[in-house]
């Protein structure tokens, strides 16, 4: 496993990915709207992983309603895998215990988070990438 992206919750994605682009000297952002999370994500590539800023498109957007409680800032810590579902089934084996089930993310990607609690207070998403 390896980290993935970190995602980092924002009012306004487009201003947000300006500041993030400047402070990180980077060209290239990719804007992508994923309407079965009510998000739209700017997705920063680095050398070594991704930073997603993502803003709600929605009142009904989980990020709307952690922008809501908790204001802008991270969310949540991606890891990825080569199996999304045997990595799963290991983990429920060791006590980690999931939001929901697996389902479509960004780019075509698998994801699933883990509870908070399990991770001592830290939402952790595991996504696997289609394979080329």
């Amino acid at each position: 496993m390896k980290i993935d992206h970190i995602a980092i919750a924002v009012n306004d994605v487009e201003e947000s990915a300006k500041v993030y682009q400047q402070a990180l000297g980077v060209d290239n952002v990719e804007f992508e709207t994923i309407e079965t999370e009510g998000v739209k994500v700017a997705i920063i590539h680095l050398e070594n992983g991704r930073i997603e800023l993502m803003q709600p498109t929605n009142d009904s957007s989980p990020i709307k309603k952690f922008l809501d409680k908790k204001g802008q800032g991270l969310h949540h810590l991606a890891l990825e895998t080569d199996n999304i579902e045997d990595e799963v089934e290991r983990m429920e084996g060791c006590g980690i215990q999931f939001l929901g089930k697996i389902r479509p993310g960004s780019a075509g990607t698998k994801v699933t988070f883990i509870h908070p609690k399990s991770l001592y207070g830290v939402l952790t998403e595991l996504c696997s990438h289609p394979k080329a």
